[in-house]
């Protein structure tokens, strides 16, 4: 988060694309580090510090999110949590996500972008998932889902198709209610196995609608995934 070879903090850089996209009104930097929040202050972006203590992502939100009422700011109608390392979600894929609960059913939404080669299907860290007819997750797995075995003892050529594979994007839009909900439940069995929060709240049999992505994010998770983020800065 403190990598600054393009002049900016990695931090800053999602930040600012957040503020810069119109999708959100407000954006809050919630962090469990002293040099994070004290970095976040040089830089004139607000930021919250929360306890070192919590399970997830979605629960360090939570406390942010209760902090700001506590503190007299106004409820929101959604919360949405972005990782400080996705510094490039497309704008477009944002609205997308905050216009997805116009539909009143919806209380969590997240996106996916489709899967285009074995590798990247066959990658743990990358997370799939399977949808149902309304766009709706039926599971998230760090395995190869959906599992195309029957094709190839049909005497079909398995292939990885970018509709059929689709690879989770780790961006929440919440309801604050289920926001509270969600950080209510007991840590699932699944979640545990898998070791992804969000089948805490499938594990429950709740809804969360998943929209693609129409820009693929470029998740910053290790150095070389920082050197290829500061080249693309770099290039006009």
């Amino acid at each position: 988060m403190l990598l600054r070879e393009t002049g900016q903090y990695l931090f800053e850089h999602t930040v600012g694309n957040l503020l810069e996209g119109g999708a959100v009104q407000r954006v809050i930097l919630a962090t469990d580090s002293e040099e994070i929040l004290a970095a976040a202050e040089e830089v004139g972006i607000e930021a919250l510090m929360t306890s070192p203590a919590h399970r997830s992502g979605t629960d360090r939100v939570k406390e942010a999110y209760d902090r700001l009422l506590e503190s007299g700011s106004e409820a929101y109608d959604i919360v949405v949590n972005v990782q400080g390392d996705e510094p490039d979600v497309a704008p477009d894929d944002l609205q997308r996500l905050v216009a997805a609960f116009i539909d009143p059913a919806v209380e969590l939404a997240t996106l996916w972008t489709g899967i285009s080669d074995a590798e990247e299907l066959l990658d743990e860290s990358a997370v799939k998932v399977v949808l149902d007819e309304g766009g709706d997750a039926l599971y998230f797995s760090r395995a190869p889902i959906p599992n195309r075995a029957h094709e190839r003892a049909s005497g079909v050529e398995q292939s990885v198709d970018s509709q059929v594979h689709k690879r989770h994007v780790g961006v929440y839009g919440f309801r604050p209610g289920a926001l509270a909900r969600f950080c209510a439940l007991p840590e699932g069995a699944l979640e545990r196995l898998e070791n992804l929060e969000q089948l805490r709240w499938l594990g429950a049999g709740k809804k969360l609608r998943v929209l693609e992505a129409r820009h693929r994010p470029h998740g910053i998770d290790t150095v070389d995934d920082y050197r290829a983020f500061v080249i693309r800065q770099s290039t006009p």
